[in-house]
């Protein structure tokens, strides 16, 4: 596990783009409930810092494809998975494992 952020970096019903690795990251935070998944829609690539979070999941800005952060489902497109990230949370500490 590596450390990634703090949990006061992403503020409650935020994001925050984070590089790790050379990878970069989305940390969604939904009540304390910290996601991470890759900032890259699967199906064009589209960056996802802007996509709006609603209800777990994540729609992508530019076609509207909904990702279940919890395991990068797509309901409506199941050929589709966003690349998730299993996170720990040590005190104030957000950890990822990127394997």
């Amino acid at each position: 596990m590596i450390s990634a952020a703090k949990i006061s970096d992403i503020p409650n019903f935020g994001k925050k783009v984070i590089t790790i690795s050379g990878q970069e990251l989305l940390f969604v935070n939904i009540k304390g409930n910290i996601f991470a998944v890759e900032n890259e829609c699967p199906h064009q690539g589209s960056p996802l810092n802007a996509a709006v979070v609603k209800d777990g999941s994540i729609s992508c800005p530019r076609h509207g494809y909904r990702f279940n952060l919890a395991d990068g489902s797509c309901s409506d497109h199941p050929e589709l998975t966003l690349k998730t990230y299993r996170v720990e949370l040590s005190g104030d500490e957000i950890l990822v494992d990127l394997g």
